[in-house]
This record gives C-alpha cells, sequence and structure tokens, in this order.
C-alpha cells in the first residue's frame, strides 16, 4: 500500500510546491518567486493605472466637463501617467521575466545578489505604495514630469511625498539593473560566449546598463525638486536664481532613455517569439544583439529633442534633431530582421506569435511618427498635442505592453506548469490590436487638428474622434480584462504543460516546467548557437 510519505516524493519538485507559507514567500532568494511576486505587484498598479485612463476616456466623449472638475481631470492624468510610467511600464518585463529568466536561460542557479534582488522588490513596493498614497490621499496635479516650477511652488496636493516615492523606487531600479549586469557577466555557463546569448538576455544586459547610468540622474533631479518644494532653495525657480529649462534637460536626460528600459525588453522578447515561430535561426543575430548595445548609446544622446520649444538654441536643436533620426536605425534593423526571419519560416499563428507580429506592426507606426516630431518645424505644431499622446502610446502601450502580454503568454507555461486557453488568448490578442488601433489612431488626426493634451474641455469639433478613441478604450480594455480570466482559469483547471510544449531552443525549455528551486541539476555546458532549428520540412508543428 503507497503511503503518504511516497505519494508526496512523487510529486515533482518545483520552486512553486516548496514551502508555501506567506513567510516564504516574502523573505524568499529564489529569483524566480521574486519574478513572480513583482507580475503581482506590476498587475495590481497596471489596473489601477487603467482605471484612472477609463475615467479620462469617459470625461473626453463631450466637449464639456461634465463628469469631473478641471483640477480632478488634472489629478486622473497625473496619476495615470506615474503609475504607468514608473510603476509598470518601466519594471514591467525586466522585473517579473527578467528576473524569472535570465539564470535559467544562461544556466546560473539564479542571480549573483538574491538578498539585493529581494530588496529590490521591497523598494518598489515601498516607493509605489508612497505613490499610491499620495494619489488617494490628496492626488497630484503637475503631469507625471513634475516640471517646475509648477511642482515646486504652484502644484497642490502630494507632491512631496509622490516624488520621495520615485526617488526610492530608482533605487529599485538601480539595483536591479546592477545584479543583471554582474549575473550576466559572471554566471553564464562554460561554453556560453557572448554571441551564444539568447537575444532577450542581449536586450536586458542593454536595459540594465540604462538602469544604472540614467536613473541616478533622475532620483537626484526629482530629489532636487523635493528640496526646493520643501526649504524653498534656489535650483530650478528663477526667483531664487534657479534656472526652470535646467530641470528640464535634467529630467529628459533620464527621460528619454527610460524609453528604452520600457521597449527594449519589449524587442528582446518579440525575437525570442518570431524565431520560435518561424522555427528559424534570427536572421542577422549579432546585428540584432549590437542594435540594442546602439539603441542604449544614441538613447542618452537625443534629449533634447523634447526642448525644441524651450530656450535651447537652433543650432543645438539641429544636432539634437539629426541625433533623434540616427537613433531609428538601429530599431529599423531589428523590423527588418524581425521580418527576414519570417520569411519562408514555418510561421505558426500561436498566442506569442500575434503579439510579436502586432509588436512589429505598432511599433513601426509608433516609431515614424516619432520622425515627425523629430523635426523641428513639424515639431513646433505638433508639441503639446494628441499627436504627442498617440506616438507615445503606440510605443510604451503598443509597443512595451504588447511585448510583456507576448512574453507572458510564451513563458506561462514555464512559469507556472500549466497550459492556458488558445482559442480564448488568440481571441484577446485580436481584440487587444484591433482596440488599441480604434483607440489610439484618431489621436494622431486630433493632435494634427491642433487638439491639446491635457484639456478636458475641447472644441465641439474634435468629439467625434474622441468618441472613437473612448469606443476603442472600450474594445482595449475588454482583451486586457480577458487574460486575467483564462490565466487564473489555467492555474486550477488548465491542463499540464510539457517542458517545452513550443518546440524552442533556449535553456530554459531544456528543463521541467514549472523549474526545479536550484534551476539546474547539472550546471550545462554550451557548444552551439542558441538558435538551432531543423529544416522547415523537420518541422513537427505544435498546435
Amino acid at each position: 500500500m503507497e503511503t503518504v510519505a511516497t505519494a508526496v516524493e512523487r510529486e515533482p519538485r518545483t520552486y512553486l510546491n516548496v514551502d508555501h507559507t506567506l513567510k516564504s514567500w516574502l523573505l524568499t532568494e529564489d529569483h524566480k518567486r521574486i519574478g513572480i511576486l513583482y507580475l503581482i505587484v506590476i498587475t495590481i498598479f497596471f489596473a489601477i493605472g487603467g482605471l484612472f485612463a477609463a475615467l479620462i476616456r469617459i470625461e473626453l466623449t463631450t466637449p464639456a466637463g461634465d463628469l469631473v472638475e478641471s483640477s480632478v481631470y488634472n489629478r486622473l492624468f497625473t496619476g495615470h501617467g506615474i503609475i504607468m510610467v514608473f510603476f509598470f511600464l518601466i519594471p514591467s518585463i525586466p522585473a517579473s521575466l527578467g528576473n524569472f529568466l535570465i539564470p535559467l536561460m544562461i544556466g546560473a542557479k539564479d542571480v549573483a545578489f538574491p538578498k539585493l534582488n529581494l530588496l529590490s522588490w521591497y523598494l518598489y513596493v515601498i516607493g509605489g505604495s508612497m505613490a499610491l498614497t499620495a494619489i488617494i490621499y490628496g492626488g497630484i496635479d503637475t503631469g507625471w514630469t513634475f516640471y517646475v516650477p509648477f511642482s515646486t511652488g504652484y502644484a497642490s496636493g502630494m507632491v512631496m511625498l509622490t516624488l520621495v516615492g520615485i526617488f526610492i523606487n530608482g533605487f529599485s531600479s538601480i539595483l536591479t539593473g546592477l545584479n543583471f549586469m554582474v549575473t550576466i557577466h559572471r554566471m553564464r555557463a562554460p561554453g556560453m560566449t557572448w554571441f551564444r546569448l539568447p537575444l532577450f538576455i542581449w536586450s536586458l544586459y542593454s536595459t540594465s546598463l540604462i538602469q544604472v547610468l540614467a536613473t541616478p540622474v533622475v532620483a537626484v533631479t526629482l530629489l532636487l525638486a523635493a528640496l526646493e518644494r520643501g526649504l524653498h532653495i534656489g535650483i530650478f525657480d528663477p526667483a531664487l536664481g534657479g534656472d526652470p529649462v535646467l530641470f528640464q534637460h535634467l529630467f529628459w536626460f533620464y527621460s528619454h532613455p527610460a524609453v528604452y528600459i520600457m521597449i527594449l525588453p519589449a524587442m528582446g522578447v518579440t525575437s525570442e517569439i518570431i524565431s520560435t515561430f518561424s522555427k528559424k535561426e534570427p536572421f542577422g543575430y549579432s546585428f540584432i544583439a549590437l542594435s540594442s548595445l546602439a539603441i542604449a548609446v544614441f538613447g542618452f544622446i537625443v534629449w533634447g529633442h523634447h526642448l525644441f520649444v524651450s530656450s535651447q538654441s537652433v543650432y543645438a536643436g539641429m544636432v539634437f534633431s539629426i541625433l533623434s533620426y540616427l537613433v531609428a536605425i538601429p530599431s529599423a534593423i531589428k523590423v527588418f530582421n524581425w521580418v527576414s526571419t519570417m520569411y519562408k519560416g514555418s510561421v505558426e499563428l500561436t498566442t506569442p506569435m500575434l503579439y510579436g507580429i502586432g509588436f512589429i506592426g505598432l511599433f513601426t507606426i509608433g516609431g515614424l511618427t516619432g520622425l515627425f516630431l523629430a523635426s523641428m518645424g513639424m515639431d513646433v505644431h505638433l508639441t503639446d498635442t494628441y499627436f504627442v499622446i498617440a506616438h507615445f502610446h503606440y510605443i510604451m502601450v503598443g509597443g512595451a505592453i504588447m511585448g510583456f502580454m507576448g512574453g507572458l503568454h510564451f513563458w506561462w507555461p514555464k512559469i507556472t506548469g500549466k497550459l492556458y486557453s488558445e482559442t480564448w488568448a488568440r481571441l484577446s490578442a485580436i481584440i487587444i490590436f484591433l482596440g488599441f488601433n480604434l483607440t489610439f489612431f484618431p489621436q494622431f488626426i486630433l493632435g494634427y487638428m491642433g487638439m491639446p493634451r491635457r484639456y478636458h474641455v475641447y472644441a465641439p469639433e474634435f468629439q467625434v474622434f474622441n468618441v472613437l478613441s473612448s469606443a476603442g478604450a472600450s474594445v482595449l480594455g475588454l482583451g486586457y480584462a480577458l487574460p486575467l480570466v483564462y490565466f487564473l482559469w489555467s492555474i486550477f483547471f488548465g491542463k499540464k504543460a510539457p517542458a517545452n510544449p513550443w518546440g524552442a531552443t533556449g535553456l530554459e525549455w531544456q528543463i521541467q516546467s514549472p523549474p526545479l528551486p536550484e534551476n539546474f541539476e547539472i550546471t550545462p555546458v554550451i557548444t552551439e548557437a542558441p538558435y538551432h532549428y531543423a529544416p522547415s520540412e523537420e518541422v513537427v508543428h505544435v498546435g
């Protein structure tokens, strides 16, 4: 007769079923569990930020400000921006999927500094809680950019608490980036040379460089703004001998590279997805890898295109305009290589692949419209209009979130050991793609027509496009709600996932799902390139 003890022994040993207590999760040093903790909190922030966005779109269905007052509307779009940028988009892929996958993909047993990794999560939660408290109890009306002298002298609400919360969150970002860089440098499996690294790892390494080098700048900048507001020290306020344009230079020196903190990981996810579901080695592997580093480098020298309508000189504007055009080149290389990878490949339209293709389309539109804003003449007309809103969301929502959703669907069987419903997942991906375009494409037209952003009262001739945008937001919201349902369903009722349901080649797919607590029983030895697929006629399709 089988005893209880032998039954327990036969249960597969994974990171999920080793000590289920809450204490074990809150004190864990397992990178996989920390990635899950990030994923849970990030999802909560995404839902709160999405709620603010829904209220904004409801308000904008009519030209009159008849849902909320102007002061409340200012707090709504500020809260939406702060939560989505600092507490969702920046940490979404690196902190959750990156934490879970980096050691698995390079053949390591954990990250270089496990305790520091857990501290990073606690700093993120503390900073996010402070910002959320400020938003709920008083609100902030500065906009997510905290421009001075408004944020230092005139803004109402709990600006100080928010600035301190984002300052603390900056340390989480810095420590995560440092941890990833050391892990990738020092803990790769034997034989895993730099050009045997998965492209997802290249993208996270480039992202980590930006996090470590740029985040201290914005952290100190926001701290200085808080000191000026609290102690009336003359740093940015002209009345006290300061310079408000200095704040813009410092803020955008970080915040433009921060765009690539958000988008580079999504590019890495897309590279993995396109290769896996085309059953081909990525076209121009080395070009894709090095273009990630090129994007990180160029990201540091184009911040001035945010200051075309400030007191910046025309000559500086010309230089930044040229550099802004050049930064499009490495992004274009990636798009060309992704499409070339699919060419004559054995393409499978799985859910992750739908997100990958959707990312390419939406990111391309976002990138091309960015060239209009890089032109000084056009930028003068389009600055602070809904054209900027549309461009930003095509990059961030259409790019970063599509990459996040694609990665989540791609690695969900590895994370949980369960399969989700492909039918519902594909339907959700299609709904998100259609809803997104219906939401944000009309905003390009609104911006070209001259509708300013951050206004909740507008001219009646803009209403039809705002109604279309709000209708699209309803469709988009439905698309984002569906994964929450079928992911939860899969955890409790989904079929058990095999180790490699997609027929992929990465190290993470060669171990059990979910992985062992120590990842690998025996450290793997790498002897071949990262993407080694059989000829297309030998491929066995995964349905």
